[in-house]
């Protein structure tokens, strides 16, 4: 959930870049982006319990393998949606006005949270997970 706060961000910072105002089409975006990024989040920390039951060494170390092994999928969704989001956020038309607003709040908050997802979570997993307050996959037999 740290994901979601955090692509606030990336929404806030490319509507100041395109100068549009963060509107009811903008919040509309970013709960539409809450949904898509919670996905990534949740799978990373997944497979962060997995690579860490498997025998990976310390969290720092089964963060690290995780991360390498979501990465290509994470890079790609996350391209593919900004790529075929592009023309709408590039169009001038009256009749898309409506939309830019929405889509550049998915667009700026998918690329924010990405990297979110990418570089921060794993750090505070593992600070988490330090502290005691992380639980970390057990044996699959028990």
């Amino acid at each position: 959930m740290l994901v979601i706060p955090m692509a606030l961000a990336g929404v806030i910072f490319g509507h100041l870049g395109m100068g549009l105002d963060f509107s009811m089409p903008s919040l509309l975006g970013y709960v539409a982006l809450a949904g898509v990024v919670v996905n990534n989040s949740i799978l990373l920390v997944d497979f962060i319990k997995h690579e860490h039951g498997g025998g990976a060494g310390t969290v720092a170390q089964a963060a690290g393998l995780a991360v390498r092994a979501r990465f290509r999928a994470m890079f790609l969704t996350t391209t593919t949606t900004v790529v075929g989001l592009i023309p709408i956020l590039t169009e001038t038309s009256l009749q898309a006005q409506i939309l830019i607003p929405l889509v550049a709040s998915l667009v700026f908050g998918l690329i924010a949270a990405s990297l979110v997802v990418i570089l921060v979570l794993p750090a505070v997993y593992a600070i988490l997970a330090d502290f005691g307050l992380a639980r970390i996959a057990k044996d699959a037999t028990t």
